[in-house]
């Protein structure tokens, strides 16, 4: 676990999209997967790196974000998906976590070499994301009972091209 992260992508979210409510679904079914996964980041020191959409805010707090995004159907995806005062924050502009953002360079300054990838959308954002650390060199597990898509359909094809093109383990936790 030397030199890993945990990134966990979009989980303040508005979900006002089309199939919105089919990943709010999805989301709220990994909720208890993300939650291990954190214990497990802090059990074992792993910093975790939250990455989000701006939603047309253009903050880089995330607390503003949420309060953006919320709504009661998302409350409690919103409330378990806000980094601890120790995690990292970074606001995406698109859809990759590294596009226009300072990612690489705090994944450098941490000497990370492996990323741990969960969030929602799996053939999304997450996707993106995983491309763009695949193209830098960076070793990938993405837990597929991490991850969430608009339909079970999309999560499983993006997970089976993250496992077969960019050698990422999808081995669940």
């Amino acid at each position: 676990m030397k030199n890993t992260a945990v990134l966990i992508i979009d989980m303040i979210n508005d979900f006002h999209f089309h199939e919105g409510d089919l990943l709010l679904n999805n989301t709220e079914e990994i909720l208890p997967n993300i939650d291990q996964l954190k214990q497990y980041a802090k059990k074992h020191k792993l910093p975790i790196i939250y990455i989000n959409d701006h939603y047309n805010t253009w903050e880089t707090d995330f607390k503003q974000i949420a309060q953006t995004c919320l709504t009661k159907e998302n409350e409690a995806i919103i409330q378990r998906g806000l980094p601890d005062e120790e995690d990292y924050f970074i606001m995406k502009p698109q859809m990759s976590g590294f596009f226009r953002t300072p990612l690489r360079s705090l994944l450098e300054h941490l000497n990370i070499e492996h990323l741990i990838i969960s969030g929602i959308a799996g053939n999304i954002c997450v996707l993106f994301t995983a491309n763009d650390a695949h193209m830098r060199g960076y070793t990938l597990h993405v837990p597929e009972n991490c991850i969430a898509s608009n339909t079970h359909r999309h999560n499983h094809e993006a997970l089976k091209l993250m496992e077969a093109v960019f050698k990422a383990d999808i081995q669940p936790l």
